[in-house]
């Protein structure tokens, strides 16, 4: 990782005691690699909204720049604008601004914003350059998209309305985040784009994530990680040894830093890190 590289990471707020002390855990123990910053996810529907400001005051306690998601589906405009205050009350000087999801089996009021772009938008106009602004990108396309070329339109959409950087969907094949980074600055866009990392600790939540966001694993990965079947210890070193490789490429072909989705974890993590030496 040369000078102008990043790691970030990212958490979940606990939803219980148990699940907050492995939080500060981790947290203390990822402090370590000196992250560019943190992020911290927002419930569907603002569904985890007092856990995630809990989540940003610990972890801005224990030194970290902390950069909350922020979504807009199911949120009013004063709802966006009371949490906007509060942040930068707090001292926070950068989001993650998302569109976000309902909640499951809720329907009725959507919120008064429909599309990331809104919400960018939204921040810019009322709080001007106070916040620095990541949004999401998909090199796999979004679940959700009509195509590849109006999921690119989406995206672009959102830097025009005033996104600084962006973090990507995880992926396991470089080649998708490459060709996507190319296609967005064949656009004339030169924001950041961090390509978002996910270990591989534990084949059947990996599967259930990939369904649920449209992320690809290859053929040859799930057959292996299939074939361990129970054996939790190999499918972490395998996990390990295949995001290690991942990330050194990554990296060396110029990717701007690595973004980690933690799962509020710390091992898989620091063992990636010490083996790049990151």
């Amino acid at each position: 990782m040369n000078s102008t590289q990043t790691l970030s990471l990212e958490y979940f707020p606990p939803r219980d005691i148990a699940a907050q002390e492995r939080l500060v855990r981790s947290a203390k123990r990822l402090a370590a690699l000196n992250p560019a910053y943190v992020s911290v996810t927002f419930g569907a529907g603002g569904s985890t909204r007092a856990g995630t400001v809990d989540a940003v005051q610990m972890l801005q306690n224990l030194g970290s720049e902390v950069a909350p998601h922020l979504s807009c589906m199911g949120a009013s405009l004063a709802d966006l604008t009371a949490i906007l205050d509060d942040y930068q009350a707090r001292g926070i000087r950068r989001l993650v601004a998302l569109r976000g999801d309902m909640p499951s089996g809720m329907g009725g009021d959507t919120g008064a914003l429909h599309h990331a772009s809104e919400l960018v938008a939204f921040v810019r106009e009322h709080y001007g350059d106070h916040f620095h602004i990541e949004v999401a990108a998909y090199p796999e396309m979004h679940p959700q998209a009509q195509s590849v070329e109006h999921d690119l339109q989406h995206f672009l959409a959102k830097v025009q309305a005033g996104a600084n950087g962006a973090i990507t969907q995880y992926f396991f094949n470089p080649d998708a985040y490459f060709h996507f980074v190319d296609r967005v600055r064949a656009a004339g866009v030169e924001i950041p784009i961090t390509p978002g990392i996910m270990p591989v600790t534990n084949y059947a939540q990996l599967a259930r994530f990939s369904e649920m966001c449209g992320a690809e694993i290859p053929r040859w990965m799930r057959l292996r990680l299939q074939a361990f079947g129970d054996d939790r210890a190999s499918i972490r070193a395998f996990g390990i040894d295949v995001i290690t490789t991942l990330v050194a490429r990554l990296l060396e072909q110029g990717a701007p830093g690595v973004h980690f989705y933690t799962l509020n974890h710390a091992d898989a993590v620091a063992q990636i890190c010490a083996n790049l030496d990151l």
